[in-house]
Parts: C-alpha cells; structure tokens; sequence
C-alpha cells in the first residue's frame, strides 16, 4: 500500500498554528528539516516575541507570522499560498480552565472554526487538526482507541471535544481533506513546567530537596515530542488519513510515581517528594488512565514511535539541566 499523498515535501507550503508552543516548534524544525516551506504562527504580542521560535536552529528558514486565531479576518490572511495546515494553536492547562473557562472556548472552539473557514476558503490541501487524549477521560478500557466515549473532564478537555466536532463538521459540510490528530501525552525539551514531567526535572535541578507534586497514582501514555511530530508528518502525508480521527501515541502506559522514580534514577536523585493539594484535579475532573491504542496511525501509514521512556527523558533531562535553559523556568512558584 502506498501511504504517501505528498510524494515529496520540497516546496509544499506548510503553516504551523501554535508554532510558539512547545510541540510546536519542534515540529517547524522537523519540516524544515523534511524540505517543507514552513509559515510559523507565533502569538501577537507587543514583544515581538516568538516564543519557542526564538530557540530554533532554522530561524532564519521560516516565514514568522505574529497574530491570534480567533481573529477570522487574520486567520484569512494568514492561510494565503498554503497547502497544508498543522493546526496546534490552543489553550491547554488544565487548572487555568477551571478559572478561565470562555478563554478556551474563544481559543479552542472560535479559533478552530477560524482555521477551518480559512482554510476552505484558501483551498487548502491538507488540514491537520490537533485534538488530545484528554477528551477521553479516565480510562473506561485499555488501551483506549479510536471509539473509545469522549469525556468533558474539564472545561479544557470539553473545549477540545468542541473543536474537534467543529473540525469534523468541515469535512463532513464541506469536504474540507482534514484529519484529527489526537496525540497523548507528550514530553521533550521545551515543555512548559505545568506539566509534570518538566517539574520534576525542573525541581531537582534547582537543587531543591524536596519536590512538589499532586497525585502519583494517574497512568499516562507518555510520548516524545520528536516521535508526536512524526506522528503529525506521517498523517499529512497519507491520503489514507483524510476524514479520520487518529491517535498518535506509544502504547505504553506508566504512572506518575513510577515516572518520577526514573527520573529520579536518571538523575541520581534522592529528592523527597510532599504533596500539594494545589496540585490536585477536582475527583471528577482528575483523568485516571490514559493507554494509547496506536494501531489506526500505525496501519494507515506505516508510524510507530522512536524513542522508548527511558531515551526521551535522558534527552529531556539533558536539556533542562543545561543553565540556561533550566533559568527560564520559575521552579520556586507553581505553574497553572
């Protein structure tokens, strides 16, 4: 079977919405690295500053564009002479969504739309719309596919089930060639500190002899950011993918304490851990399980993941222990 819509990326025009972002700027890396034309998609802001983008080593090889999605007239003007659409731009902590609830409607649900509308509208190849395996909740079976019943946990994961539903509609009203890419729970190098993987490391790197966490018994399908962007590259570039929904996961399912116990080996750490209820999720809003079944991506397009939990944080670890990037964390305050 021939997985390829894009027989060759040299000179497909790709924007990148949340290109700031953390997985966002990975994944403008591995497309210029892949011979893609990338537009990047950074937050306006008075700084001028481009996030993550900042950081990356093919700066000088990528279009920056500064606005916001859930500007229709902008998202028009930024989707002029593109092919295709990795679509990432979102709100995304958990705990900020339960003071702030219509930003995530207006990011997650209006800018969705935006995109969409846009993207019909320029003729757009190829949407890629970034879903996430929140909208599933805790776990009902292992590992959780495709079909398994989506879940408004929170205000977040219920905003996500909105814009996929948005973004489904534009296939199905307007045969707009889109595919909801649901990764799990991904981690890597630039990762923001709310999440927990980052504070960890963070944590100890500081030099701090006690570590601040919430509750260890939740499961994950952990993911580095390298193997997601893969995983986003390989649905692009199948027409197989269009007008699926398609996780992008490991397979693998470890808990929170059991990650911190590798991390804690990794980095011949003794630190002592102490519980934060500020930490702690509502009880049903806390996602207990969550297990990736990846054969869907894996038998439409050939993906299956790189780098195993043990490789992915000895690479995380490496970078946040470098100075200058552990500097850019505030590992004294906790991160919503």
């Amino acid at each position: 079977m021939d997985h390829q819509g894009y027989q060759s990326p040299d000179g497909v025009r790709a924007l990148v919405t949340g290109a700031d972002g953390f997985i966002g700027s990975h994944l403008v890396e591995m497309l210029v690295s892949r011979g893609y034309t990338v537009r990047a998609l950074a937050q306006y802001n008075s700084f001028n500053h481009w996030g993550w983008l900042e950081d990356v080593a093919c700066k000088d090889a990528i279009e920056v564009v500064a606005g916001d999605v859930r500007d229709a007239h902008f998202c028009r003007h930024m989707m002029k002479d593109v092919d295709v659409v990795f679509h990432l731009a979102a709100l995304i902590a958990i705990p900020y969504s339960y003071i702030a609830p219509d930003s995530y409607v207006d990011t997650n649900v209006r800018g969705t739309l935006n995109v969409c509308q846009a993207a019909l509208d320029a003729g757009v190849k190829r949407v890629i719309h970034t879903s996430t395996s929140e909208v599933y909740g805790t776990a009902r079976y292992v590992p959780i596919d495709e079909k398994h019943p989506l879940q408004p946990q929170s205000p977040y994961s219920a905003s996500k089930i909105g814009a996929d539903a948005i973004a489904q509609s534009f296939q199905n009203s307007f045969s707009l060639p889109l595919t909801v890419a649901r990764p799990f729970n991904t981690y890597g190098p630039r990762q923001s500190a709310r999440a927990v993987i980052p504070t960890i490391i963070s944590q100890i790197a500081s030099g701090k002899q006690r570590i601040e966490l919430g509750d260890l018994s939740p499961t994950r399908d952990f993911n580095y950011v390298e193997d997601t962007c893969r995983g986003f590259i390989a649905l692009a570039e199948s027409d197989a993918t269009v007008g699926e929904v398609i996780n992008i996961g490991s397979n693998f399912e470890i808990s929170i304490g059991d990650t911190l116990h590798l991390i804690r080996e990794l980095m011949d750490s003794d630190i002592e851990v102490v519980h934060d209820d500020q930490r702690v999720r509502p009880a049903n809003s806390e996602v207990f399980r969550l297990w990736c079944d990846n054969s869907k991506i894996h038998s439409l397009t050939g993906f299956k993941p790189e780098v195993d939990i043990r490789q992915g944080l000895a690479r995380t670890i490496d970078w946040f222990t470098n100075p200058d990037n552990l500097r850019r964390y505030k590992t004294d305050i906790y991160n919503v």
